[in-house]
């Protein structure tokens, strides 16, 4: 016999609230809290270096660079999450009275693992897409040389690009700005296991 456990559904203030006191972060999407998994060495390692090599400021205009502990709030779809790396042109937005959640995100980039691999390249995508700063998405596998990158094009259709190579170098569209994958991937072990 299997038994039925019933969901339950938090307002956006609860979600807020309990996760001022939370030992580990919690997204929220549209009423329910989920838990986030921890990250690897190596996907710390990538959102790192992704971080330090995006400069501040590019043909005179300031860019903000938020790693995994600044939320995101996307109205669209009710969901508060984390992306690992956020940039952001101009200043940032601010939900709420305080200022550890922001509406704005102009690059965002997650590094993939195995948990959340599908997630992020489906429906997270589809919620970022929903922010009408967003200009670009990057992902970025931990365990090989292999970035994928979106796009938006200025009648908002989105193309798609990868690079395979250590010998490759990212380059953004919405931004001047080129970053050598091996830049990105110094240090990482590649004989880890992912998880």
């Amino acid at each position: 016999m299997s038994v039925q456990i019933e969901k339950r559904y938090y307002t956006s203030e609860e979600y807020l609230s309990l996760e001022e006191t939370a030992e580990y972060k919690n997204e929220y999407r549209d009423g329910e809290i989920i838990s986030m998994t921890g990250a690897t060495t190596n996907h710390n390692i990538i959102a790192g270096n992704f971080y330090k090599q995006f400069p501040t400021k590019i043909n005179n205009e300031d860019y903000w660079i938020f790693m995994s502990d600044v939320r995101l709030w996307m109205s669209m779809y009710r969901i508060y999450t984390y992306p690992d790396v956020m940039i952001i042109k101009d200043k940032p937005i601010y939900e709420g009275k305080g200022t550890n959640t922001v509406t704005n995100a102009s690059i965002i980039v997650e590094v993939l693992s195995k948990s959340t691999r599908d997630y992020d390249r489906t429906d997270k995508f589809r919620f970022y897409r929903s922010l009408p700063t967003l200009q670009e998405y990057i992902l970025i596998e931990q365990s090989v040389y292999y970035i994928e990158q979106f796009y938006k094009q200025p009648n908002g259709e989105w193309i798609f690009k990868t690079y395979e190579s250590d010998a490759d170098t990212l380059n953004f569209y919405s931004v001047y700005f080129s970053i050598p994958l091996t830049y990105i991937y110094q240090r990482v072990d590649f004989d880890l296991k992912e998880e």
